[in-house]
């Protein structure tokens, strides 16, 4: 059952990461806030596995892979898109370079662990990267041109941060295979706000306003996104092909969409409502199982 519900789960969750980033851009700093959520939901996650009693890893040489790994695969990832955003790359065009990495994960899947696309599955990737393309079309055409120099430095770092999730992703299979993941989960917060503090410290106000819509926000990215979305991201990555589970990333700018109209009025554009007929086929052929298997 949490086979068949987990994808479905993930994708809703892992969306509201995009809508709780829009509230809390409005009450904190970006690295301050993440620091923030770092921190607590390192603290949930012992706390949780102390109750449950999981077991932590008896290799000190484990453990760090773990903290390593969520170095790139929360740390950098995050910090270098909300800074880009908060920088002035479009949410279209950083949306656009988000959805390159089931491309750059099936093909680093591919490489260096050996997985096998069928011509199905690359369909289903290509189909999934254009159906997100046609989806935020509008926003790409109102980039200036004259200020796409002024925002060369933040689409790098957005384009880093992409690249730092994909890496995260292929290391996670390749190393932490074995292991329970809710420790796994918990030190890989501690490589996370390695990244984050330090960022927050030397480059920021650390201003954070504590009101009731920060603090609701901050709820949610702890336990909805942290340790929900997070949680069954790694239970995905161990449990199916690392393509597989990238792949899903596709469904979630066309439902942030949908998110967003709801939350803040945002409209819904026939690009929007074709793209995502596009990308939900192609998620489809990515994730189906070849005939005999």
């Amino acid at each position: 059952m949490l086979d068949r519900l987990a994808p479905a789960v993930f994708v809703f969750l892992w969306s509201t990461g995009w809508i709780a980033a829009g509230y809390a851009a409005i009450h904190s700093e970006p690295f301050t806030f993440l620091a923030w959520r770092y921190g607590l939901s390192f603290l949930a996650f012992a706390a949780l596995c102390i109750v449950a009693g999981a077991r932590w890893p008896r290799d000190w040489r484990q453990a760090l892979k773990a903290v390593y790994s969520g170095i790139f695969l929360h740390g950098l990832y995050l910090a270098g898109l909300w800074w880009a955003v908060a920088r002035g790359v479009p949410a279209g065009l950083s949306g656009i370079i988000a959805a390159l990495q089931p491309l750059l994960t099936a093909v680093a899947a591919a490489s260096l662990l050996g997985e096998r696309l069928s011509r199905l599955q690359k369909l289903g990737l290509a189909l999934g990267f254009l159906g997100i393309a046609i989806a935020i079309s509008p926003k790409l055409t109102a980039i200036d041109p004259g200020n796409l120099g002024q925002t060369a430095v933040p689409l790098v770092v957005n384009l880093l941060g992409m690249v730092s999730v994909t890496y995260g992703t292929v290391y996670q299979k390749q190393h932490l295979q074995v292991g329970d993941i809710r420790t796994i989960a918990t030190l890989q917060y501690v490589g996370a706000l390695l990244v984050t503090a330090p960022l927050a410290l030397f480059t920021e106000r650390l201003h954070f306003d504590g009101s009731w819509p920060a603090i609701l926000t901050m709820l949610w990215s702890i336990f909805g996104l942290s340790m929900g979305a997070i949680g069954l991201l790694l239970y995905l990555i161990r449990r199916g092909q690392v393509s597989k589970a990238a792949s899903l990333i596709y469904l979630v700018p066309p439902l942030v969409a949908v998110e967003a109209a709801i939350a803040f009025g945002e409209p819904l554009t026939l690009p929007m409502i074709v793209g995502t007929v596009i990308v939900v086929i192609g998620v489809y052929f990515t994730n189906r199982r070849p005939i005999g298997r």
